[in-house]
């Protein structure tokens, strides 16, 4: 008590108790001159001179964080004043949500149209760019929506994409169109095994050109509805274009595909075209074009659904974190930053996306539309009568070689599957 006394700090302490046998006293300090010796106490300041105060709303100290909103809305009058009103709770609460949209349990069985303006949130947020919470938040939704999430989704000459983000491509489910063009996946890519997944089993337009595929890329491709009835089985059209390593054998897997409309297997490494044109013809009723097919048209394929600009996000992240630094001249690097050279940057297109190709070169078949059900009654019974006719004298004529084709057919239906088939079946 007495060092505080006699300190350089003079402002007066208070009263002073002090506990003897369990009692309370307090210290008297007149006593001994010390009230004397104390100078009047100064005002006591609470913040020191030159110190202000800033309005933070919804701001974190994590400098990692990206800036939020705050909770007005700042906007200006005619006359020139500022005006500014507080958000709504659902939009408050929106924003919550989406900054951590990663950690929802489920979604299944929530409304649609609030999901989507929560998808929305997210996407201005970014939240599906960052390393693994935009995984988990991008499985919610596709669990929960399908289809409304993305229903075409164009890859087209964006290998960098699929192979960063490969696990959230995954994801997707109910694609109806999938363009997967100028992306050199190969035989053994994780992408084209994903292919033959329940998951895809709704694609009905398919468009795999120039990807070095071969002919075991399209048997392991053709695998699952060719020996288990499953996979792509209600594709309509499908493009193998530019990928010469496919040869007649490998075109023989595509006669499992029963509802196909449109093959283009133009640019393939087919020897004998004619018997392959009177295959198609024969097994799925598909017939040679002489005009190039506007169903193979690449921009009928796009990205839509909620999530038709994660796309660009993702293609942007990737080619920022790809893209290789200036090393220009001094001068040209003086011009482009005050703006007196225009920036061009040649995009990397695929060298046999845009290649002429003439209609005679061009292997693309259809199915010709099934003829008028509606005709005269006379025709058909005299068309169905010659039919017959026709029918019975085969059947009086070749009676031996339908004999040794049943015999050849009982024997092949205990060999229609080889043991390649027999290894994919296991590997499932």
């Amino acid at each position: 008590m007495s060092y505080y006394l006699n300190s350089e700090n003079r402002l007066d302490p208070g009263p002073i108790y002090v506990r003897e046998n369990g009692q309370l006293h307090m210290v008297n300090l007149a006593l001994d001159g010390v009230r004397s010796s104390l100078q009047k106490p100064r005002p006591f300041r609470l913040f020191p001179k030159g110190f202000s105060v800033e309005l933070c709303m919804n701001r974190e100290d994590d400098t990692a964080q990206k800036e939020k909103t705050d909770h007005f809305i700042f906007t200006y009058t005619r006359e020139g004043n500022l005006r500014y009103s507080a958000k709504s709770l659902f939009s408050l609460v929106l924003g919550f949500i989406s900054d951590n949209v990663d950690h929802i349990d489920s979604l299944i069985g929530f409304p649609e149209q609030i999901a989507e303006k929560l998808f929305s949130a997210a996407e201005a947020r970014q939240k599906f760019t960052e390393p693994g919470a935009g995984l988990r938040a991008l499985q919610k939704f596709t669990e929960a929506y399908g289809s409304l999430v993305l229903c075409s989704l164009c890859l087209r000459n964006r290998y960098l994409v699929i192979s960063e983000k490969l696990e959230e491509i995954k994801s997707f489910r109910e694609l109806t169109c999938l363009d997967l063009s100028c992306c050199k996946l190969g035989d053994e890519h994780e992408l084209l095994e994903h292919l033959t997944n329940e998951a895809l089993s709704s694609v009905t337009q398919l468009h795999l050109k120039d990807n070095c595929l071969s002919d075991a890329g399209v048997r392991k491709m053709t695998a699952p509805v060719r020996v288990m009835k499953r996979g792509l089985e209600n594709l309509t059209l499908l493009d193998l274009s530019c990928n010469p390593e496919i040869t007649d054998a490998g075109i023989g897997y595509l006669f499992s595909f029963r509802k196909l409309n449109c093959l283009d297997i133009s640019g393939t490494g087919l020897k004998d075209i004619k018997a392959v044109k009177h295959k198609l013809q024969t097994h799925i009723g598909l017939v040679h074009s002489k005009v190039p097919l506007k169903e193979f048209d690449h921009s009928n394929c796009k990205t839509e659904g909620w999530a038709d600009q994660i796309v660009l996000q993702w293609e942007r992240v990737t080619s920022e974190a790809v893209k290789p630094r200036e090393t220009g001249e001094p001068r040209t690097a003086a011009q482009h930053f005050y703006g007196k050279r225009a920036r061009t940057e040649a995009p990397v297109k695929c060298p046999l996306a845009d290649t002429p190709v003439n209609s005679s070169e061009k292997l693309q078949f259809y199915k010709e539309k099934a003829p008028d059900c509606h005709a005269p009654l006379l025709k058909r019974d005299a068309v169905s009568s010659q039919e017959s006719k026709k029918s019975k004298k085969r059947a009086f004529e070749e009676p031996e070689k339908d004999q040794s084709n049943s015999s050849q057919s009982s024997k092949q239906k205990y060999v229609c599957l080889a043991v390649e088939d027999w290894d994919l079946l296991n590997s499932y």
